[in-house]
């Protein structure tokens, strides 16, 4: 009985400290969208390589065909940084971040370069091994 004890106790102490490094839900929501609001300001500044840092290794964009990986996301998306002005913005207006603070959702609004609504956004963010937030999966839905 006492075995069973020790083991129970473990495997929520374990859980415990797997589930956001004693962060709560609500920091962690806060981690995540400041991560989004930074990644929608790197299309603002017309920063592409502090794009490419929100950007997982193994990131899915989808869009009419799939771009799968950092490298062919980074390379598709390039073209949206060559003007002077920002083809178009976006702003979470939604986040959830996951009990075990390892995956979280944003979404929000799309706006066109004059501020015209023209979609929605939706981002899966993971937490890495390093504590920051990447995208992971990232979906366009025109209005």
């Amino acid at each position: 009985m006492r075995r069973l004890l020790v083991l129970v106790l473990v495997v929520v102490a374990l859980s415990i400290a797997k589930s956001s490094n004693g962060q709560s839900n609500d920091e962690l929501a806060r981690q995540v969208r400041a991560a989004e609001i930074a990644f929608a300001r790197t299309m603002a500044v017309r920063d592409y390589q502090a794009f490419a840092s929100h950007v997982a290794e193994e990131a899915v964009f989808i869009g009419q065909q799939p771009l799968r990986g950092k490298a062919s996301v980074v390379a598709e998306w390039k073209r949206y940084f060559e003007g002077a002005q920002a083809p178009f913005s976006w702003e979470p207006d939604t986040v959830e971040v996951l009990d075990s603070g390892t995956l979280a959702l944003s979404r929000g609004p799309v706006r066109d370069e004059k501020g015209q609504l023209t979609g929605t956004f939706n981002s899966i963010w993971r937490r890495e091994a390093d504590g920051r937030w990447r995208v992971v999966f990232d979906m366009g839905c025109p209005r």
